[in-house]
């Protein structure tokens, strides 16, 4: 794995999370700043899915491509949602919601790095 891309990666979504529940905190919706830092993060997620790819088909270590390919497609699908549900919900909880599926992220990536060097 890129690992400079996977703690940009866990570093960018705790930001998110922090923005997010700063937004519940104060009894606020979603802002544009705050998909917007979603956008790059799930930009970044998708480089990150092409790069693991590639990383995996020519490595020759004992990774589990299943488990390895599913966690990158699955963080991917993990933002969308929770940015629709936030989207959805005109109270905080649609922050809070966003929240977790934020701090989903670095769980992810963890998994993923822990994944690659076993």
């Amino acid at each position: 794995m890129f690992e400079p891309l996977t703690w940009a990666l866990v570093a960018l979504s705790l930001a998110a999370t922090v923005f997010a529940l700063v937004l519940a905190g104060l009894d606020r919706r979603i802002n544009w700043w705050l998909l917007g830092l979603l956008g790059v993060v799930e930009v970044a997620l998708l480089a990150q899915l092409v790069v693991g790819i590639v990383q995996l088909v020519g490595t020759d270590r004992d990774v589990s491509g299943p488990s390895f390919i599913g966690y990158l497609i699955g963080s991917l699908l993990i933002l969308p949602i929770g940015a629709l549900w936030a989207l959805a919900e005109s109270s905080r909880w649609g922050a809070g919601a966003l929240a977790i599926a934020c701090i989903v992220i670095p769980v992810i990536e963890l998994r993923l790095h822990t994944i690659w060097v076993a």
